[in-house]
């Protein structure tokens, strides 16, 4: 009886102490931080599946502009090519190149729509429209998703940083986080510049 009480006790204050050192805070951060780069891939994938049928649908309007139109495609082939897993966010150097390609990707994405401008039968075509529409919503969920991440890491790596909890960071193997960078986030927001000094022919 005696022994089982003072297991018990030792069992309180180490509860007490991991909780005292941020260990339950770390819990519930990585599975927000988990969650939320669900979410991102989740976004990103679903702006994947709408591109073949945007281009498509470009690929339909005479004299297209072919060098946007292939910038697109390899961009797409690029960032779909880097296997996107939860285990990503636990490798900095693996983050940062999806990051890179996602960015690319948002980049040829932004230069197309810009260039169909120049296009009005494209810019009248009720189909693509529709792609157009999905892929602006699609593009707010990134956003979205992407500032909720940002949010959920920097909270976790505030902790992770932070004494005494970053002994128990230590101790447990949590890790700071790599988080999107603020250069990308300017890439990404910055429109393209085009330039129609030579029309295409109807």
């Amino acid at each position: 009886m005696i022994r089982r009480f003072w297991l018990a006790v030792a069992a309180l204050f180490t509860a007490a102490g991991l909780s005292g050192c941020g260990y339950n805070d770390f819990q519930r951060l990585d599975e927000q931080v988990k969650s939320a780069w669900s979410e991102v891939l989740n976004q990103y994938q679903r702006r994947a599946d709408l591109i073949p049928n945007i281009v498509a649908t470009v690929k339909g309007e005479a004299n297209f502009e072919q060098e946007t139109l292939t910038r697109v495609i390899e961009a797409r082939s690029r960032a779909t090519s880097i296997q996107a897993t939860p285990e990503l966010i636990d490798n900095p150097e693996a983050f940062n190149k999806f990051q890179q390609a996602q960015g690319e990707l948002s980049s040829a994405l932004s230069r197309l729509m810009v260039v169909v401008e120049a296009y009005p039968n494209l810019k009248a075509n009720q189909a693509f429209q529709d792609l157009r529409v999905q892929l602006e919503g699609t593009e707010n969920r990134i956003t979205v998703a992407r500032n909720r991440y940002i949010k959920t890491v920097a909270d976790y790596n505030v902790l992770a940083r932070s004494f005494p909890s970053n002994l128990t960071a230590m101790l447990f193997g949590y890790d700071v986080k790599p988080n999107f960078t603020v250069q990308n986030e300017a890439q990404i927001s910055t429109p393209p510049a085009v330039s129609f000094d030579k029309p295409a022919s109807r």
